[in-house]
């Protein structure tokens, strides 16, 4: 049997160490992504074992609904629950003060809805995701109205960005979001002041919601994988 690849073996392990956290009676924000797809597995996996009980989803994607009916954790909706006692997800970028920018996956705003009711959120991600400063090494995603994407690319290179509209892959023409929209890939020098550009930019008309992720994370479980061996470190 060949060994699994270390890179998919720590992302597994980051999972599973977020998945031990959650207990009976909670409902759940479930992230997107390939770290929390793990999460989502083990869930399941303890749910079945009669480990945990009475647990709820509220997905934050189509892909996060499917794996969730896949492991036979039963969902619900916002409309249907008061209180999200945990939420785990993934992220692009973190800085030491634990702001975050997400999207890579398209999914941010809904993320960031779920994410932001939640109790507590644990980020999991391996250790290419920290970095001193947010925009050192992703662009921050950008949701927005389709009729609107000119006007937006107008104020948002204003704002100092490289603007570029995220393209299909195996797809022709661009990216379109759970909701219909649009999703422009914005590029900064750097982002020194993160909650001041998140307010900025979604107060730009036709503007739904940006990556920015600012004060929201509590936990972040960190991967690595030294000497072919994955660990899980918590900051």
């Amino acid at each position: 049997m060949a060994e699994m690849d270390p890179v998919k073996l720590m992302k597994q392990e980051v999972g599973r160490a977020a998945a031990a956290q959650v207990k009976s009676g909670t409902v759940l924000g479930l992230g997107t992504g390939s770290t929390t797809a793990f999460a989502i597995q083990f869930i399941g996996d303890r749910l079945a074992a009669g480990e945990l009980t009475d647990i709820k989803g509220v997905p934050t994607s189509f892909q996060a609904s499917v794996l969730a009916k896949k492991h036979g954790i039963p969902l619900t909706t916002l409309d249907e629950v008061e209180t999200i006692h945990l939420a785990i997800d993934g992220a692009d970028e973190v800085d030491p003060q634990f702001n975050l920018i997400k999207g890579g996956g398209a999914a941010h705003t809904r993320e960031k809805i779920v994410d932001g009711l939640a109790e507590k959120f644990i980020v999991v991600v391996d250790s290419s995701k920290l970095v001193d400063k947010l925009g050192s090494t992703f662009a921050l995603p950008v949701e927005v109205l389709p009729m609107a994407v000119a006007p937006v690319t107008r104020a948002l290179t204003a704002l100092g960005g490289v603007v570029e509209l995220r393209m299909g892959i195996k797809k022709d023409g661009p990216v379109i979001t759970d909701q219909g929209n649009m999703v422009l890939d914005v590029k900064f020098e750097a982002i020194a002041q993160p909650a001041e550009l998140e307010a900025a930019i979604n107060n730009i008309p036709g503007v739904l919601e940006n990556g920015l992720f600012v004060g929201l994370a509590t936990e972040i479980l960190v991967g690595e994988v030294k000497d072919g061996q994955a660990t899980v470190r918590s900051l």
